[in-house]
């Protein structure tokens, strides 16, 4: 198991380069007094730039804890979880924000602004960034509805699309600020196949494009091949890391 001794020879001989998420001994607790409950355990984990990760286990098991604390969601109670090189057990409401800034997020109910069109949910996008502010946000908009294959759909609201676009323009508002990590929650969840497959596709061509980091928890076994590392959660703990799954599962 992961957890019983970390850091490991592997852990050891990874290189220089900082990883871009790294956890080491991590518990998390709900509650507080006699209702206090432990749902992460001893969690120790690095992700490297550009993996593609899916986080896999059965519901409860604290898959999406975990996302929610390396989306600087929640802070970190025990232990050290680095995202970026900032630590965020014990960070402030600011550093919170500003790492959240720096991640893409991707979730099940895509959480689509129902009063803006496809256009205007991802430029509130780009509308969080001071850097894109002096820059055409409307053309990377446009630009980004276009790589996931909605360019004649722009103006649409969300009511006026289906499952499968109303995704697409979620993974657009969520890569086209190029976020160093993007975090997706079930994302084909309400999809069926054909466009559950698609979403994920597209997510991993438009993350190796960008070279950003995907977690991705999921319990669909369509998707795992597109994985580069495959982790199991259960009752709150690390069961399983397995890396180049494609050549166990073919």
């Amino acid at each position: 198991m992961l957890q019983e001794s970390a850091p490991t020879a592997s852990s050891s001989t990874i290189s220089a380069v900082e990883p871009v998420i790294s956890i080491h001994y991590l518990n998390h607790y709900f509650g507080s007094g006699t209702l206090r409950k432990q749902v992460l355990f001893n969690i120790n984990l690095e992700i490297n730039a550009g993996d593609i990760v899916i986080m896999t286990g059965p519901s409860g098991s604290g898959k999406t804890t975990l996302l929610t604390l390396m989306g600087g969601l929640r802070s970190a109670q025990e232990g050290s979880l680095k995202i970026l090189g900032q630590e965020i057990c014990g960070a402030s409401k600011q550093q919170l924000t500003k790492l959240r800034r720096q991640i893409g997020y991707i979730f099940q109910a895509h959480n689509l602004m129902t009063f803006l069109t496809a256009k205007e949910n991802v430029r509130m996008s780009l509308e969080l960034h001071e850097e894109f502010l002096n820059q055409n946000i409307d053309a990377k908009a446009l630009s980004m509805l276009e790589t996931v294959g909605l360019a004649d759909r722009v103006n649409y609201y969300p009511e006026n699309l289906s499952g499968g676009q109303k995704q697409r323009v979620a993974i657009a508002r969520a890569l086209v600020s190029h976020p160093k990590i993007v975090l997706a929650d079930e994302p084909t969840a309400a999809l069926d196949k054909k466009s559950g497959r698609d979403v994920v596709e597209l997510m991993q061509k438009l993350a190796k494009e960008q070279g950003c980091t995907i977690l991705l928890v999921t319990h669909d076994n369509r998707i795992l091949d597109i994985a580069d590392r495959i982790i199991y959660m259960e009752d709150g703990q690390l069961k399983s890391d397995e890396v180049d799954i494609t050549a166990r599962m073919h």
